[in-house]
This record gives structure tokens, C-alpha cells and sequence, in this order.
């Protein structure tokens, strides 16, 4: 049986002999690198498969026009060459079956530049220096890069060779599963729903309740890369419809909390055209990491979640922005639209108190006439598709039915119109 190709991502102008390991690592864990240079800068070290050269000129520059670029814009200029050659290759030509890249922090961007561009699932590893910082995720984004951290700066040494080999063997093992998979399997459709500890009661019975209708779910942590990848699955049409339960990171996004999924949350599955049930779930509250509250809000009502969460009670004024924000979007929605609103509560935290940031106790989470802002800012804006504001909580199993009850009313449309 033929070796299975794995292109390997490497500056060799800085990172030949450790580019050279990988390779050697590659080869004795039963797979063929094929090697990819990414140096920003022209060279005269060999060992490409595909030279710097090459790959600018994939972007319509010359490597030499590099050396007048910082390093920013030259960076931009290789992964954009790197995107081309290795969706043609993966995509188009189905030749490279795996990808791993090794770096520190330019050449970790560069590659992960590249491997968020290939398709989701398709083998991607990370060998970096920034792998354990809090940085990784902006080199992740929304794509499923496996990152293994260097441990020390990538040069040859015990410790980093033996990081080197497990990476090595990771991606080779991966890339002949992904050979090997078949062409055209069957799968039943795939449904996406947002979650959150303080939806759960709602998230797991609408989640029991599709799958026992015939479709596979997958749950998305409303965490901030959570929203991403959903976003960035609906866009792809992974997705079959979206039951978009736990909507509270856009109210991070209006007040800069630390579980914001960018501007791009709740607009994929309506550009793409998919049914999609949407609930403001968990919207009763923004999230910071405790002590790093901002100053602005020190006199708001809080709960401490755990050590490290600080929950911000949403107040009528946030209400009153978020209900816009989803009207516009949902608004730009090509596909069916059911929004479902729970007036006995957004989270299980209508059973708490609120604080202050001094840990005193000062009021009621549970304050239905402040959400009831919500519903009458959306009601005001909303254009496209229905609304119905129910009398339930929303972990209340009568509830979580009418949500699928009105995900399933659409799906049935669709298939039969």
C-alpha cells in the first residue's frame, strides 16, 4: 500500500533541521511528508517540495517583492499562496490525506492561516510555541486544529523532538483514516444546538427529543468558540437547521464580555437559507472573568458562578439593544424563522439572588418585567418569520417541546413544499 501524502508547513529559512526531524518522524509513523516552505524571505536551503517561490507566486507575487513587506504583510502574502496550493491539492486533486505545521508565533499564524481554510475533519496538527497561551484560540478560530505545545522554543532537543514524534504520529494516523473513509456514507441530518449550563434542562430534552425523531444533534458551547463553530459549521451546510436555545453571547458581544462569538453569531444558518428555531436563552446575563469586571458596571447586580465566572444581570436598556440586534439579523434570514421566548425565565438563575461585586446581597435574579424589555424591542423590529412568547420557563419540558415542535413544523415544510 502506498504511503499516504501529509503536507508539512515549515519555514526552512529558520526551521530546516527541525522541518528535516518532522519529516524523518513522519516517515518511520508509516506516511510521505511532502513539504511546503512558507519563509517569507528568499533563501537558498533545500528540502521543498513546493518552494517559497511557489507558493508566493500562488498569491500573484514574487518571493523577492517580500523583502520590502513586513513581516505582517509578507505573512499575509504566504498563507494566501499556502491557502491556494493546499485547498487545490486536498480539495481538487485529493492527493494530501493530512497537514501538520510547526512554528512559533508567525509561522504558527501562517499555517493555522492555512488549515482553517480546509474542509472541517480534514487532519490538522499544530506543533507551536503558542499552543499553550491564551492566544490559541484566535490560531484555532472556529476549525478543529489539533495543537500540541512545544514545550520549550522549537529547536532539537529531547524534549521537543519527542513533542515532534507524538505529533508526527498523531497526524500520520490520522491521514490514513482519512484515506480510508468512505466516499458516500449516509448519515441522518445534523441539527445544531447551543448550550449552557443554566439551559441544560431545555438543551438535553430538545436534544433527546430530535434524536428520537431522526436526527443527530450537536450541542455547541455558548463560550465564544462554541458560537463560532457554529456559524462556521451552518455556513459550511453541515448543518440541517439550528435550534439556537442559548443565544447569550450576543449580549456579550454588546457589552464586550469575555464569551463573545463576534459580530458574525446568529446570521449563518439565515444566509445560507436553514430553518432555524431561536431562543433567548441565557441572555439574562453577560460574562467576565472575576476581578476584571469593567469599571463602567461596578454598580450592576452579579452572581458568582464559579471562581472564575462573574455573571452581569442583563438589564431593560441591554434588553431593548439585543432585541435589535436580533431583529437585524434575523431579518436578513433567507431560511424559515421561529423565535420562541420563555416569559418565566431565560436561565436557571431565576432561582438566585443577585449581589453586588462586595458579595452583599441586593436583589432577585428572577425579574420578569425587566426581560419582558426583550420581547417588546424584538416584537417592535422583527420583520421576517414568527414570534411567540410562551408561559414557561425555559427549562420547562413544555417548553423545550414547542421548540421542537416548531423546528420539526419547518423541516416538514421544507421537505414537502
Amino acid at each position: 500500500m502506498q504511503a499516504v501524502k501529509v503536507a508539512v508547513l515549515v519555514t526552512l529559512d529558520s526551521k530546516a533541521a527541525e522541518g528535516r526531524f518532522l519529516c524523518d518522524a513522519i516517515r518511520q509513523a508509516g506516511a510521505a511528508p511532502w513539504v511546503v516552505d512558507l519563509s517569507c524571505r528568499p533563501h537558498g536551503t533545500a528540502g521543498a517540495d513546493v518552494t517559497g517561490r511557489a507558493v508566493c507566486g500562488r498569491a500573484g507575487r514574487a518571493w523577492e517583492e517580500l523583502a520590502d513587506m513586513d513581516r505582517g504583510q509578507a505573512s499575509d502574502v504566504m498563507t494566501a499562496g499556502g491557502v491556494s496550493l493546499l485547498r487545490e491539492a486536498v480539495v481538487e486533486k485529493k492527493d494530501v490525506f493530512g497537514v501538520i505545521g510547526i512554528g512559533g508565533a508567525n509561522g504558527s499564524s501562517m499555517a493555522c492561516g492555512i488549515m482553517r481554510a480546509l474542509p472541517l475533519l480534514f487532519p490538522k496538527v499544530m506543533v507551536s510555541a503558542v499552543a499553550a497561551t491564551g492566544a490559541v484560540q484566535w490560531y484555532v478560530g472556529s476549525s478543529d486544529i489539533v495543537m500540541f505545545p512545544s514545550i520549550g522554543d522549537l529547536s532539537l532537543n529531547r524534549i521537543t523532538e519527542a513533542v515532534m514524534e507524538n505529533a508526527a504520529r498523531a497526524v500520520s494516523a490520522m491521514a490514513e483514516g482519512w484515506a480510508e473513509r468512505p466516499a458516500d456514507r449516509k448519515r441522518a441530518p445534523l441539527v445544531g444546538i447551543s448550550s449552557f449550563g443554566g439551559t441544560m434542562g431545555c438543551v438535553g430534552r430538545v436534544e433527546s427529543r430530535l434524536q428520537e425523531a431522526g436526527y443527530e444533534t450537536i450541542l455547541f458551547h455558548a463560550s465564544g468558540p462554541g458560537g463560532r463553530a457554529l456559524e462556521a459549521l451552518a455556513g459550511l451546510g453541515e448543518l440541517a437547521g439550528v435550534v439556537d436555545i442559548t443565544t447569550s453571547e450576543l449580549t456579550d458581544v454588546l457589552v464586550d464580555g469575555v464569551y463573545s462569538a463576534g459580530e458574525g453569531r446568529l446570521t449563518a444558518a439565515g444566509e445560507r437559507g436553514l430553518p432555524q428555531v431561536v431562543v433567548p436563552g441565557a441572555l439574562d446575563h453577560a460574562n467576565f472573568w472575576m476581578g476584571d469586571v469593567p469599571e463602567r458596571f461596578r454598580d450592576r447586580e452579579f452572581f458568582q458562578y464559579n471562581a472564575q465566572n462573574m455573571l452581569m444581570r442583563t438589564n431593560a436598556e441591554e434588553y431593548e439593544a439585543l432585541g435589535l440586534m436580533f431583529a437585524e439579523r434575523l431579518n436578513r434570514a433567507a431560511g424559515p424563522v421561529a423565535v420562541l421566548i420563555p416569559k418565566k425565565g431565560f436561565s436557571e438563575h431565576t432561582r438566585r439572588a443577585t449581589y453586588d461585586l462586595q458579595g452583599r446581597e441586593i436583589g432577585r435574579w428572577d425579574q420578569p418585567e425587566t426581560d419582558a424589555a426583550f420581547a417588546r424591542s424584538l416584537r417592535t423590529h422583527l420583520k421576517k418569520g414568527k414570534m411567540d412568547e410562551l408561559d414557561f420557563h425555559i427549562n420547562d419540558p413544555a417548553f423545550a417541546d414547542a421548540c421542537v415542535g416548531a423546528f420539526l413544523e419547518m423541516m416538514h415544510a421544507r421537505n414537502t413544499g
